[in-house]
């Protein structure tokens, strides 16, 4: 088992904060390097252990080697795994760690991927009333029973129970066009491709906001509002949401976010094994 005490120390805690499930707290597009705006909003970690692929765009399919992207991202980082390198076994401090996690004090990019992936691989969040509730050791109330079997309705078919996503890449009307970020499309240079974008995953979503790959949306409400009266047709809409927009009246819309409350893991946001290291 590799120390959390290497990992922690190695992992970008700047732009993904626990406080807010490992995403970027108030930030619509992410900052990077010298304070540069990024493109898109930098998503929430958490059990990405079970994903076949990261990013918004899918762009990296293996965790030992996602973060070779922000590494080299000329807006994240501007760095080389080469010289990221050089760095650390120019440290007697992580030299003395390597060799507790591997045996060698010897720093390699194989070893710091395989670290960096195992610490991601254990940020794992199932300890939300929802768990509690579908493990059979806790209660939800009328209003979040309500809001569940509406989600069940009418958002389960992309937020698929129990990581409440579907891992695909789909386009939920945002947009008309999409010359600013093609999305999917900018990996597989495919026209169908064109405006789809990976479901998140809605745990500690109450969290995470501001909501949509870039941010657009500030609040749960106007999430629902979108899903309710703001779809934009397109050529590659999800053929889900062709036939127009879901129908929910206040009360309704007031359970399903009463809902997405329980999805809110504190004991994640709080685990000291992940807690930033200065």
């Amino acid at each position: 088992m590799i120390p959390f005490s290497l990992v922690i120390v190695l992992f970008p805690g700047s732009c993904h904060q626990q406080f807010v499930a490992f995403a970027h707290a108030d930030h619509t597009l992410s900052h990077g390097i010298d304070g540069l705006l990024g493109t898109r909003n930098s998503p929430a970690l958490f059990n990405i252990a079970w994903y076949p692929s990261f990013m918004w765009d899918g762009g990296v399919n293996h965790l030992e080697v996602q973060p070779l992207a922000p590494i080299a991202n000329p807006v994240e980082m501007d760095e080389s795994i080469a010289n990221v390198i050089v760095k650390l076994q120019r440290s007697l401090t992580y030299q003395a760690m390597y060799q507790s996690a591997f045996g060698t004090d010897s720093v390699t990019t194989q070893l710091t991927m395989r670290a960096l992936a195992q610490f991601m691989g254990s940020m794992i969040s199932a300890n939300s009333k929802y768990d509690k509730y579908r493990e059979g050791k806790g209660a939800l109330s009328s209003q979040e029973l309500n809001g569940l079997q509406l989600f069940r309705t009418h958002c389960e078919s992309c937020h698929a129970e129990p990581l409440l996503t579907d891992m695909q890449f789909r386009n939920n009307g945002l947009d008309n066009t999409f010359d600013s970020d093609p999305g999917r499309a900018k990996i597989t240079n495919l026209p169908q491709d064109s405006g789809l974008f990976k479901v998140p995953s809605l745990r500690n979503i109450t969290l995470t906001y501001p909501y949509m790959h870039d941010g657009r949306f500030q609040n749960l409400g106007q999430v629902l509002d979108h899903y309710m009266s703001g779809i934009k047709q397109s050529t590659t809409l999800d053929p889900l949401l062709s036939t127009g927009g879901i129908s929910l009246n206040p009360q309704e819309k007031s359970d399903i976010i009463s809902f997405l409350e329980t999805l809110t893991d504190q004991k994640f946001i709080s685990d000291k094994r992940f807690k930033e290291v200065q």
